[in-house]
């Protein structure tokens, strides 16, 4: 018998179903248009855009002309790309410009489904951003559906890192921009540390399309996009502390692996002291508890993490005399990126390698708060449905799920559990070795680098040919993807499964061509392509015999989205395909969520060796173990997002002041004030409220005024004159200082004392905001422990964040005002030595910034084209470099190494 709410589903449908169907009205109109776009010419594709340019211009909403536009780009995209959208595509459009997060299965052909969005936002003329999760994908797209603006008259960018600001510029002002999420949140604020509106590359926050919006938005969030300068050199003391950590015994520290952290013990801590006083390191008689030793008990916290939680080709590789982080969603390197909190450089002490200095923050945002500043924001993925109410909370995006364009026929198996990772791992190998031996292609997922090499391993043993694709082959990953769907082939990849490459059955045509054409260049283009087709049909068709696409997967991830892109894999487009995961007592999942118990039915079950125990509840409790996970990840995510909240009020009043002086023309207005506002505060605090004459302090007032104003005034002599209250003195020294500014500005020119006031401006509230955010930094660090005084942390940081802020800008106040009174003009000699010291300061900050989210700081080009390496070396002929390694000098002569010029990626 039916439920209530199944029998309801049944009459009414779900939600989803309702909203799939609301776009069926519109869906009809464009098919409709269809073939009124289609009689038109190539000319007549651009005046239908500059058409409806124009009616938005004159009033007319997106949303009124969305039936046509989308019409337009359908055809635009038949005639550039020979691609024309199915309905489903067009649905995902729609939900897209509406502000969702359309989630469409793999090979469903989002990067086309965004055309449409963007094509329609972008008519109004402020620019729409396509945001991608790696330079690859975005340099990808921006080419390939560049075609199709370029057919409907409209023009495409793509910001890559390291760009010049020329070209960086020039792509932000074109109608469509393509740029991945780091490079968007750098480019925001490098552009708020900019000295004049000119110099900013972004043009505003309109709307945004984010691909692979669940990786973005959620796995990426945890992370803070940091600038940063270089601060003192700390590498003796992380080289001292990290000699200890291996000499920890069980009782000298605490693991928990739940919550991934590590702490000392009190018996820890003591031998900690006792080798921190034999080394010297710690003075004799000062212990770990007492203030002095924050700093030592901060970077021997991180040395214990750098070694107890941080696994080698798990969480990091290293690479070239490198620490690189690799993404535990993706499992590609995270080339320049850092961990913060010296953690970085207590991991580079652990495997020996140069420590890099740590860096002071100058600017930061979260993912969550930079995205936040689009009015308007779509998103599309595989897998956004089980963080449906993580989208809704902090981004207010709605989920909706677009039907596939034909019915999926993948078989999705039940979990298959081992009682040891021995025993799952010949499993493993010898479905594999079924699949390898029928012709059916086989996709390995695993969780670790190490991991996918073992297996790999263990195929080579048995003779099996195979492709390995983890975070140390991530440059050949589209052509390992390419190859992937050949029959019989066999591909171990960690968790980034072929993000933005398809695996299509028989192998992929295209990359074949390129291959062919590379090998034969010679040869006639159509005559290999109809060969490689022939070939391709064959070898597609031996692999739907053999059943598709095997997906296979190692172990179950914390999150339940990544087993279903790994699954979503097989599958596409109505092809068949089947998926299975092999688990085992000893996986990570399992151990940590109550696998003893488990443990304890299988034992009594009397399961012999190499028994697995497969059912449906098995999966259950499997999924339940995995929403405990990522609740608790939610959870940690949103507390995190509660305190930057407070930073991202204080960080955009911040940003718009500096934004209003550098549109401003009149900054002497906002400097005046300032110097008011300083008169005031002044007075009122030597010359309080209803006090009496004898109760002033005129000298400290006379001092003070000295000290702020630049100016030696008869205070004190005023205050003794008959009928001078508070007011009339504090309108005297208003009266003194304009006059005394009034002369400055003669002295420097009107234009000159105006351009003067708005780089001290821009300068002071720069150099508070740095040291803010430190203050910032620390209370956060400790203000945790108000907890066990019963008092709410997060309402206690917001309470004395706003005062650090009122401090700030009352400093700002003291400071400007300060610097304008003591500048005076310079001699022409002093003028050229000034100019000097601020050519060669700004030359060394540039050199100096680092991105803890970046990567390397690439040097300019020189302004002559050095002499080549290699003879005959022509820029645009890679066939003409040679063959370099990564890390060799570039054939160009540049004297760079050849992964950071021409080599880059």
């Amino acid at each position: 018998m039916l439920g209530i709410g199944t029998l309801a589903k049944k009459v009414f449908g779900t939600p989803n179903d309702r909203k799939v169907k609301s776009t069926r009205p519109l869906v009809a109109r464009i098919n409709a248009l269809e073939e009124e776009f289609k009689a038109l010419s190539d000319e007549g594709l651009i005046e239908k855009t500059r058409e409806f340019r124009q009616r938005v211009e004159g009033g007319e909403s997106v949303d009124d002309i969305l039936p046509e536009a989308f019409a337009n780009c359908r055809e635009g995209a038949r005639r550039a790309l020979g691609l024309r959208a199915f309905d489903v595509q067009l649905k995902g459009g729609i939900f897209l410009h509406q502000g969702n997060i359309a989630e469409m299965k793999t090979g469903e052909g989002k990067t086309l489904v965004a055309t449409f969005p963007a094509y329609l936002n972008a008519l109004t003329g402020r620019g729409v951003h396509v945001v991608t999760v790696n330079d690859y994908l975005a340099k990808r797209d921006a080419a390939w559906m560049g075609k199709v603006f370029a057919q409907l008259g409209m023009t495409t960018g793509v910001v890559y890192p390291f760009q010049p600001e020329a070209e960086k510029r020039e792509a932000y002002a074109a109608d469509v921009t393509y740029a991945t999420n780091n490079e968007l949140g750098f480019d925001y604020l490098r552009d708020n540390m900019k000295g004049s509106v000119a110099e900013m590359v972004q043009r505003g926050h309109h709307f945004a399309i984010v691909d692979e919006v669940d990786s973005i938005l959620i796995d990426e969030a945890r992370t803070p996009l940091i600038i940063s300068g270089p601060s003192q050199d700390r590498s003796e003391l992380y080289r001292v502390l990290d000699k200890y950590v291996p000499q920890l015994t069980a009782e000298h520290f605490k693991l928990d692996e739940k919550t991934r952290n590590a702490t000392f013990t009190e018996e820890g801590n003591e031998f900690l002291e006792q080798r921190l006083w034999a080394d010297g390191v710690l003075p004799e008689g000062q212990t770990l508890y007492d203030p002095e030793s924050t700093t030592i008990v901060h970077h021997a916290n991180q040395a214990l993490r750098a070694h107890k939680l941080f696994q080698k080709d798990q969480q990091y590789m290293v690479r070239d005399g490198e620490v690189v982080l690799i993404d535990e969603f993706t499992g590609r390197m995270m080339k320049g990126r850092r961990l913060s909190d010296g953690l970085h450089q207590a991991i580079e002490a652990k495997e020996g390698v140069d420590i890099q200095p740590e860096n002071v923050t100058l600017a930061s945002v979260t993912f969550q708060n930079y995205f936040r500043l689009y009015e308007k924001l779509g998103g599309m993925t595989g897998t956004a449905a089980t963080e449906a109410e993580e989208f809704a909370e902090i981004y207010r995006l709605g989920v909706v799920e677009v039907p596939t364009n034909r019915p999926i026929q993948r078989r999705d198996e039940d979990d298959r559990v081992y009682r040891t990772a021995d025993e799952k791992y010949t499993a493993v190998i010898e479905a594999i070795k079924e699949a390898h031996a029928k012709g059916q292609p086989t996709l390995v997922g695993t969780t670790s680098i190490e991991k996918s090499e073992m297996l790999a391993a263990m195929l080579t043993r048995d003779g099996i040919p195979h492709n390995v694709l983890n975070a140390r082959q991530h440059e050949a990953e589209a052509q390992i993807v390419a190859d992937a769907g050949k029959p019989g082939a066999v591909t171990i990849a960690t968790n980034m499964a072929g993000r933005g490459t398809d695996i299509q059955l028989g192998g992929n045509v295209e990359m074949k061509v390129l291959e062919a054409l590379q090998a034969d260049p010679e040869a006639h283009p159509d005559t290999l392509r109809a060969r490689i087709e022939k070939e391709h049909a064959t070898d597609k068709q031996r692999v739907l015999d053999a059943g598709g696409l095997f997906v296979l997967g190692t172990e179950r991830h914390e999150s339940r989205r990544i087993d279903n892109q790994l699954r979503g894999r097989s599958g596409r487009q109505g092809d068949p395909g089947r998926s299975l995961f092999f688990l085992s007592l000893d996986d990570d999942l399992m151990r940590i969520f109550g696998s003893e118990r488990l443990d304890k039915v299988l034992s009594s079950l009397g399961m012999k060796e190499g028994e697995a125990i497969v059912h449906p509840w098995v999966n259950k409790s499997l999924e339940r173990a995995q929403a405990k996970v990522e609740g608790r990840n939610f959870d940690i995510r949103k507390q995190l997002l509660k305190f930057d909240d407070v930073m991202n009020d204080q960080r955009k009043a911040i940003f718009s002041q500096r934004r209003e002086i550098m549109d401003s023309e009149e900054v002497g207005e906002i400097a005046a004030d300032m110097r008011h506002q300083v008169i005031e505060d002044l007075v009122e605090d030597f010359m309080p409220p209803k006090t009496y004459a004898d109760q002033w302090n005129t000298d400290g007032l006379r001092t003070a005024v000295r000290e702020k104003l630049n100016m030696n005034l008869p205070v004190a002599d005023w205050a003794t004159e008959e009928g001078v209250d508070q007011e009339v003195l504090r309108e005297r020294i208003v009266d003194a200082t304009d006059t005394y500014m009034a002369e400055k500005e003669q002295g420097f020119g009107i234009e000159n004392m105006r351009m003067i006031e708005k780089q001290v401006l821009l300068q002071m509230i720069d150099q508070k905001w740095r040291e803010h955010l430190v203050t910032l930094e620390h209370l956060r660090s400790v203000v945790g422990f108000r907890g066990y005084a019963q008092r709410d942390p997060l309402s206690e940081y917001k309470t004395e964040g706003f005062q650090l802020f009122e401090t700030l800008l009352d400093g700002l106040r003291f400071d400007v005002t300060q610097r304008l009174s003591q500048i005076r003009p310079l001699t022409e000699a002093e003028r050229e030595e000034m100019l000097r010291q601020m050519a060669e300061q700004q030359k060394a900050r540039q050199e100096h910034l680092t991105m803890e989210h970046g990567a390397e700081k690439q040097s300019s080009d020189d302004a002559e084209k050095p002499a080549p390496l290699v003879e005959g070396f022509d820029e645009s002929n890679p066939a003409s470099w040679g063959n370099p390694g990564r890390n060799d000098p570039c054939p160009c002569g540049s004297g760079r190494k050849f992964k950071h010029c021409h080599g880059a990626l």
